[in-house]
């Protein structure tokens, strides 16, 4: 069975968080969420979710980290070292990582320094902090083992992606017609 964490830090974006969760599950793969900020997150409006894993869950593998966006969330997961080696340590590895709005500039490229050479999408404007990698205005840019999105418009386009690199395009399809993706 494939792994994937998501991480999740106070000010997170609710929809880029929640749907890759919800997507993954449903194509069987084991997703945990690890708490940045505490075990206990609040999101951008204020929902509050309870992670599986607190500091704990950065020390384990798997085949995918996510990492959502939002712009405090974004910034409290740059500001994070664990998350930063984390990232890292997966993308190096050859393993999946996959971000989403914000994140892709300000944590991928911000803090951890994988961006370089790749393409990549983001939030729109925050391309413009990221001068040496390939910005597409694609809703969803797949580079590797690198996934990237534009939005929360995006996420189900985005946790779609992420399920056809981990599981395979037949379960990627198979989510999009069971969801009406």
């Amino acid at each position: 069975m494939k792994t994937a964490c998501v991480l999740l830090a106070d000010g997170f974006e609710e929809v880029e968080a929640v749907t890759p969760i919800d997507y993954l599950r449903r194509a069987g793969v084991d997703v945990k969420t690890i708490g940045v900020t505490g075990k206990t997150v609040a999101s951008a409006r204020g929902i509050r979710m309870e992670a599986d894993l607190g500091a704990e869950g950065f020390s384990k593998d798997f085949d995918c980290v996510v990492v959502p966006g939002g712009g405090r969330g974004a910034g409290n997961l740059a500001a994070s070292p664990r998350v930063s080696f984390l990232i890292k340590r997966h993308f190096e590895a050859g393993k999946l990582v996959a971000a989403i709005c914000a994140a892709p500039a300000v944590v991928l490229h911000g803090s951890c320094g994988i961006l370089a050479g790749r393409r990549f999408t983001c939030f729109p404007g925050l391309e413009a902090k990221v001068p040496d990698a390939s910005f597409s205005e694609e809703r969803v840019v797949a580079d590797g083992n690198l996934i990237t999105s534009r939005a929360a418009g995006t996420a189900g386009e985005f946790a779609r992606a992420i399920v056809a690199k981990l599981v395979g395009e037949e379960a990627a399809a198979k989510l999009a017609t069971e969801v009406l993706l």
